[in-house]
C-alpha cells in the first residue's frame, strides 16, 4: 500500500468525526512535560538518488566484525557459520514466513519449530522447549516471570552480578511494577559464592538465576547453587552459552528447572547486535507456565504425521489475565538457522567447536598474561572468555588496538566500575594462532607506547 500523508483537511475531518476540536485537545491526556514541544528541524526532502547516497555514507561509518580481527564477546560472538545455514534459511518458504496465525496450514514452519524444540531439549537436557523468544536478555526476564507463576511466590528474585549486566537491566524492567524485586548478589571473585546464596535465600525466594559460563567467562558452582535453591523451594534458572554445552554438563543433569540462552552463536551473524534468538527450555512440570508457543507433533484425520500449535498461551489467543506472556511472536527465522546449524554440526561437530574455543581461549590468555603489566583478573576455570587487567586508559588502549586491526575486547568498566582497568576477551574457533599471536604483539606495541 502506498503511503499517502494526511492533509490538514484530512486531519480536520478526522478530528470532527471523533468529536474533538484540535490535536491539542486530542492529546490533552498526555502531561505537557511528556510532549515534544520543539521544532524537529527536519531538513528538506531529498531525491531518491541523494537519499541513497546519504544512507550509504551513514552505513560506511559502521564497523563490523569483518573490518578487523574480532575478539569481542559478552553475548555476541564471531563463530563460523556453515554455508548450508544461509542456503536453507534463505529459501523463500522460510525467509518470507511470519507468524502463522492459521498455523496448521504452515506445516513447513511448524515442522522446523518442532525440530528446533527437539534439538534444544537434547542440547540442554530439559524436557520441553518453546518455539523461541526474542533474545538472551528477554529470556532471562521471562524465566523469572515463569518462576513467579510456577511457585506462586512473590518474594525476591536472586541473580548473580556475574550475569550479563544488560540481562539484569531487562529483568529489573520486567519486575518494576510487580511485587517481586530483583536482588543482585555480588561476585567480586568472578563467580557467585554459594555462602552468599545461602545467606540471601528466604522461604519466599522465587528463584536463583546464574549464568554458566558467566559474563566474565568463568564457570559457576552450579550444582551447589541449584541444591541450595531447591532446599528453600526456589527454582534454579541457568543462562548458558549453547556452544559450551558441547563440553560442559547439560543443565538438566545438574538440577536446572529453567534453562535460557542467547542463541546468536548457533548460526546467526553478529549483525550489529540483532535480531538475535532467545532460547527457553524447562522441566515438563512447568510447561503450562511457559511463555511463547509450543509446537507439537500429531496425526491428521488421514493418519498422516503433522504438526500443530499445542500451546499458544499468549494474549492474542486467550484471555489476557490467563496469558503466560505478552510475547507476540518468536524468532522463527533465527530458530531455523539454529536448527540447521546444530543439525549440520551434529554432536561431534559441536564438541569439536567447543574444544577449539576452550583451547584457543586458554592459549590467548597465556600469551597476553605474559605481557608486562597485564594479568588475568580471575584465577578461575573459564570457557572461551576471560578478563585481563591492563595498565593505562582502557578506552584509549582499545581504540589504538582497533587502529592496529583488532576488535580486542569489551571495556568492562562500562558496567562494572571496579573493573575500569579490565578488558573482556572472547576467542572462538575462528581465531587462528597467527591472529592470537598478532593480538598479543599489538597489545605489546600499544601498551609499550
Amino acid at each position: 500500500m502506498s503511503y499517502i500523508l494526511n492533509t490538514e483537511a484530512d486531519q480536520r475531518a478526522m478530528l470532527r468525526e471523533i468529536g474533538v476540536a484540535s490535536l491539542d485537545e486530542l492529546f490533552e491526556a498526555i502531561p505537557p512535560s511528556c510532549r515534544l514541544n520543539r521544532d524537529l528541524a527536519v531538513p528538506p526532502g531529498m531525491t531518491e538518488m541523494e537519499l541513497t547516497a546519504h544512507v550509504t555514507e551513514l552505513a560506511r561509518r559502521n564497523r563490523s566484525a569483518d573490518d578487523a580481527i574480532c575478539f569481542l564477546g559478552g553475548g555476541s560472538y564471531d563463530h563460523f557459520i556453515p554455508a548450508v545455514v544461509d542456503v536453507v534459511a534463505s529459501r523463500s518458504e522460510f525467509y518470507t514466513a511470519y507468524t502463522p496465525y492459521q498455523a496448521e496450514a504452515s506445516q513447513g514452519s511448524l515442522q522446523a519449530f518442532f525440530e528446533y524444540q527437539t534439538l534444544i531439549c537434547q542440547l540442554t537436557g530439559m524436557d520441553v522447549s518453546n518455539a523461541s523468544l526474542y533474545d538472551g536478555g528477554s529470556a532471562v526476564a521471562e524465566a523469572a516471570l515463569m518462576a513467579i507463576a510456577a511457585t506462586g511466590r512473590h518474594g525476591p528474585v536472586l541473580i548473580a552480578e556475574s550475569v550479563h549486566p544488560e540481562y539484569r537491566l531487562n529483568l529489573q524492567t520486567y519486575l518494576a511494577n510487580l511485587d517481586s524485586r530483583m536482588v543482585t548478589l555480588p561476585t567480586p571473585s568472578g563467580r557467585l559464592d554459594p555462602d552468599d546464596i545461602r545467606k540471601a535465600l528466604t522461604d519466599d525466594t522465587v528463584c536463583v538465576i546464574v549464568q554458566h559460563p558467566n559474563f566474565f567467562g568463568c564457570l559457576e558452582e552450579v550444582e551447589e547453587i541449584g541444591r541450595l535453591a531447591h532446599d528453600r523451594g526456589a527454582l534454579f534458572v541457568v543462562s548458558v552459552d549453547p556452544i559450551s554445552l558441547g563440553l560442559l554438563r547439560r543443565p538438566g543433569e545438574y538440577g536446572a528447572d529453567i534453562v535460557v540462552a542467547e542463541g546468536q552463536g548457533l548460526g546467526t551473524p553478529m549483525q550489529f547486535g540483532g535480531p538475535y534468538l532467545g532460547i527457553l527450555a524447562c522441566r515438563e512440570q512447568f510447561v503450562r507456565k511457559m511463555p511463547g508457543r509450543l509446537v507439537g507433533q500429531t496425526t491428521d484425520r488421514n493418519g498422516k504425521r503433522c504438526w500443530v500449535l499445542t500451546l499458544q498461551t499468549r494474549e492474542q489467543h486467550i484471555r489476557r489475565e490467563k496469558a503466560t506472556s505478552n510475547i507476540c511472536t518468536n524468532q522463527g527465522l533465527l530458530a531455523l538457522r539454529a536448527t540447521v546449524y546444530l543439525a549440520a554440526l551434529g554432536p561431534q561437530g559441536l564438541r569439536e567447536t567447543a574444544e577449539l574455543c576452550l583451547q584457543k581461549a586458554h592459549y590467548a590468555a597465556e600469551r597476553l598474561s605474559q605481557l608486562p603489566g597485564v594479568r588475568l583478573r580471575y584465577g578461575l576455570p573459564f570457557f572461551k572468555e576471560f578478563v585481563i587487567q591492563v595498565p593505562g586508559e582502557v578506552p584509549m588502549v582499545l581504540s589504538r588496538l582497533l587502529r592496529e586491526g583488532y576488535h580486542a575486547g569489551l571495556h568492562l568498566g562500562r558496567w562494572y566500575p571496579s573493573l575500569s582497568d579490565c578488558i573482556g576477551i572472547a576467542v572462538t574457533e575462528k581465531r587462528t594462532k597467527a591472529e592470537m599471536d598478532g593480538l598479543a604483539e599489538a597489545f605489546r606495541k600499544v601498551l609499550g607506547g
